[in-house]
């Protein structure tokens, strides 16, 4: 992607097979005109005004949620600076949180827990997890693990079993899965969701190998990914010693929650009236495929059209970052 936003027709883009990196496509849904984007300089831009935002204005409503999702692309380091530097800037707010994490599932809890105690480290949690084996750049999230357990920020686990998700995906949907791997999930699991099943769709097609037929059951997969991972957020929020509502810094996949859809419209059926705020952040040329995963993908073209009929920008607030030579030369974000 070269360093100006679109003005018209499509995207082309390319994603690996596994694990699906989730589109971001800047600023579709909005009508204002567009600007360049600076290979230097790192701003903010508020998605709903369409102008550009200081940070401070940004921690200032952010504060004021009961949820921060900051999606991210997974390998990208930059995506995890910042998102260390918002929690850093929170909890120097006095904002009471809980980080939960879509790279850990759920049932690791028993063990996250005791590292929320402080009876075991970093490395003792990543063991007794199979985290290492689960997430291949678990590494990323040390220093945003330390600083919640140094800052007494529970931390929260929130991904389903990868094993029933395959089982979804592969196995023929939802209806196909086992009682014992749907007792699993959450019970109330809705996957009629046309907009968001049509945005999945879209995605889905830059994988090579992808079969038509199997689009409805990858899609009830991903469903039940976001379905269990706002049962543990929502559950998350209250699940302490004070009883009291934490705000929710959610580290999570942007596709999962690009537009409100996927795991926010969830958490939002069940708390209503819950003040959400969605941070994406752009890739800038630093997302990197490895040869493998460029062989299994295919250039695919989604109209700004199909995006607009969303109706909705795809988050609250980007940070556009530079362009991956400019970043390669920046010095870290200060603490």
């Amino acid at each position: 992607m070269d360093n100006k936003l679109p003005t018209s027709g499509s995207f082309r883009i390319h994603r690996p097979a596994f694990p699906m990196k989730p589109l971001l496509f800047l600023l579709a849904s909005l009508s204002f005109s567009p600007v360049a984007i600076s290979s230097a300089a790192e701003f903010w831009l508020d998605l709903a005004e369409g102008e550009e935002i200081t940070e401070a204005k940004v921690l200032d409503d952010l504060a004021t949620a009961g949820v921060v999702y900051v999606g991210e692309a997974h390998t990208i380091a930059r995506h995890h600076a910042l998102q260390l530097h918002l929690l850093r800037q929170l909890a120097a707010r006095g904002v009471p949180l809980v980080l939960c994490l879509e790279q850990l599932e759920a049932r690791a809890q028993p063990v996250l827990d005791r590292y929320n105690r402080g009876e075991i480290d970093y490395d003792t949690l990543v063991r007794e997890s199979d985290w290492a084996k689960k997430w291949k750049n678990y590494l990323d999230y040390r220093p945003l693990c330390e600083f919640a357990h140094a800052n007494q920020i529970p931390l929260r686990a929130l991904n389903a079993p990868a094993e029933v998700i395959r089982a979804i995906s592969r196995g023929g949907g939802l209806a196909q899965l086992p009682a014992e791997q749907r007792a699993t999930l959450p019970p109330d699991i809705v996957t009629d969701d046309p907009v968001y099943e049509r945005m999945m769709n879209d995605q889905l097609a830059v994988h090579m190998v992808m079969d038509p037929a199997k689009l409805r059951s990858v899609f009830e997969a991903q469903v039940a990914r976001d379905e269990a991972m706002a049962e543990n957020i929502v559950a998350g929020r209250r699940d302490h010693a004070d009883d009291k509502a934490r705000t929710a810094f959610v580290l999570i996949g942007s596709g999962h929650v690009r537009y409100g859809h996927g795991t926010a419209s969830r958490v939002r059926r069940r708390e209503p009236g819950i003040i959400e705020r969605i941070v994406l952040m752009t890739e800038s040329g630093q997302l990197q495929l490895s040869e493998t995963e460029k062989a299994a993908t295919r250039e695919v073209s989604v109209s700004h059209a199909a995006l607009r009929e969303i109706g909705r920008p795809p988050g609250d607030y980007l940070n556009v970052l530079p362009l991956a030579a400019a970043a390669a030369a920046k010095p870290d974000r200060p603490n």
